[in-house]
This record gives C-alpha cells, sequence and structure tokens, in this order.
C-alpha cells in the first residue's frame, strides 16, 4: 500500500505486535523505528510485514549522523532505501544532530552549536543523503542539556537548515518543551518561528525531572506543559499528524491509545475554537 498520514498515530513496538495482529485498533497510522528493521529477516520484519497492510506508516531513524564531520554511511543510506521500497512510508525521518566521530557509534543524540558553518555543513550532508534515498527527509529537532555561545537560537538553526537544504522537519511538541525548561526559552515563541509549510509531523512524549535537569527519557506519560504546547501548536500549524512515542516503562496499549485520545479532542477542540473565531 502507498501510505499518506494524516490524524493520529502510535510508535509501534515489540510489546504491542500481537495487538496490532490480533485486531483493529484506534489508531490512524503507526511510525517505526528504522533501526531495528535493518536485518533480512527475523520477528520484526515478521510482523511487521502483517501490520503494513492494515496502517499507514512512517520510518524513524536515529543513525543517519548528519550532523558528525565523518562521511556519510552510504551503506546504511542504502538499507533505509531498501526498508523504504519493502514497506512504502509517507515520511523517512531522523535527527538533526551527531551521534559518531572517528567512526565509533555513541548511542546518543547529541546537539550542535548554531552557527552559519553548522548550517551549510548539515544542509550540505542533507542534500547527499537524500540524493541518495531519492526522497525528501524530514529532520527531527533534539532535546539538549547544554547550549554553545552562538548568537543564533536553535529555531532560527532550524529554520535555516530546512531552507538550505530543502527538507521538512518532524516537530517534537516534548522536545522543545524539554530544552525550554532546561534554557529557559519561550518554546511558544520556539513553534511560531518555524516555517509552517514545512512541518509534516509532530512527536508526543514523556521526559523525566532530575532536580533542575529535565531529560527526555520517553517513559512517563505525557506531562500537562506538553499537552498545552501541542494545543498551541495545533493552534498555528492545523492538522498536522502527530504520533505517541514510548520507549521504555511501555504500558498495555490501551493505555497508549487514551492518550492518543486525548492528542485527538485536544486538536478538534482547537480546530474548533479557529474556526468560530475565522467566522467572528
Amino acid at each position: 500500500m502507498v501510505n499518506t498520514l494524516s490524524g493520529f498515530g502510535l510508535g509501534l513496538r515489540p510489546e504491542h505486535y500481537s495487538d496490532f495482529v490480533a485486531e483493529s485498533q484506534p489508531v490512524d497510522w503507526l511510525e517505526i523505528l528504522s533501526d531495528n528493521y535493518l536485518v533480512p529477516g527475523g520477528k520484526p520484519l515478521f510482523y511487521l510485514d502483517k501490520i503494513r497492510c492494515d496502517y499507514p506508516l512512517a520510518m524513524h531513524g536515529v543513525a543517519m549522523n548528519l550532523g558528525s564531520v565523518d562521511p556519510l554511511d552510504i551503506d546504511y543510506l542504502n538499507s533505509i532505501k531498501s526498508l523504504a521500497q519493502r514497506v512504502e512510508p509517507a515520511i523517512v525521518s531522523d535527527h538533526l544532530c551527531w551521534t559518531g566521530s572517528a567512526g565509533r557509534r555513541l548511542h546518543d543524540l547529541l546537539p550542535l552549536p548554531y552557527t552559519e558553518e553548522a548550517v551549510r555543513h548539515l544542509s550540505a550532508r542533507i542534500r547527499q543523503a537524500q540524493d541518495v534515498l531519492g526522497r525528501r527527509l524530514v529532520i527531527e529537532n533534539v532535546s539538549s542539556y547544554l547550549e554553545a555561545d552562538t548568537a543564533m537560537q536553535e529555531w532560527e538553526f532550524i529554520s535555516a537548515i530546512a531552507q538550505m537544504a530543502d527538507c521538512d522537519l518532524l516537530v517534537d511538541i516534548n522536545n522543545i518543551y524539554v530544552s525550554s525548561l532546561n534554557h529557559g526559552f519561550d518554546p511558544l515563541a520556539y513553534l511560531q518561528a518555524l516555517p509552517r509549510e514545512r512541518v509534516r509531523q509532530f512527536h508526543l512524549a514523556g521526559h523525566s525531572v532530575n532536580g533542575d535537569l529535565v531529560i527526555d527519557t520517553h517513559d512517563h506519560p505525557i506531562c500537562e506543559g506538553v499537552w498545552q504546547l501541542y494545543q498551541q501548536a495545533v493552534g498555528l500549524f492545523g492538522a498536522v499528524p502527530v504520533m505517541i512515542e514510548r520507549d521504555d516503562n511501555i504500558p498495555p496499549l490501551e493505555e497508549l491509545v487514551a492518550e492518543l485520545a486525548r492528542a485527538r479532542e485536544l486538536s478538534a477542540r482547537t480546530q474548533d475554537d479557529r474556526t468560530s473565531h475565522a467566522v467572528a
């Protein structure tokens, strides 16, 4: 099936494979972690081939290492391309970060300095990756805990890259919220500065609080602050496809479906309010 995304999705996790195979779920689409499906065979691909017949897909990766100075891993990009040809996702995404250097993988999404040099470097690498994949990439903002002393703000940095690289954006609402608490900026101002025409997808997730540090752990329910910021994002960008990520302490599927129902309700209410104000 050729996939298009609309509505409200979940991150597909092995704990819920059997739920999606057994019966239809109130989920409009699913996002897979691309890196878990790059081996030729095994349980993940077995279930993915079944599940994708019933749900549109997005592919989301963590290992393109776009921000590094190492050469892009063309073999890895070709593996992503092959998986995309197999599952026909509406979106292929990765992160605006670096994940390793000198051939070593650090297994983390590490932030970059917000400089013109970094904009040019990342934009060239995103264009190269897009040429290999034969499609436009969707790039996600990451959460951060330290910032370099630069004149450019994160939202300016991301907007400049989207324009120069001609890529689209996956706006992680939780990551913006986490970073705003860690660095003291206005998360609504961040959203307002993004190029609306390039926003293709939203992420929602939970996080952990460790004293003065807020950490993007994806192991808690979505907090009220993130829900409020999501509602503001809908007010700015409209009905962008949104999904909920949960990567640890994964609950029964019905708990995530309940969170998804709240996202539906908030989106509908916000769009009704926009329509009412426009008519008035």
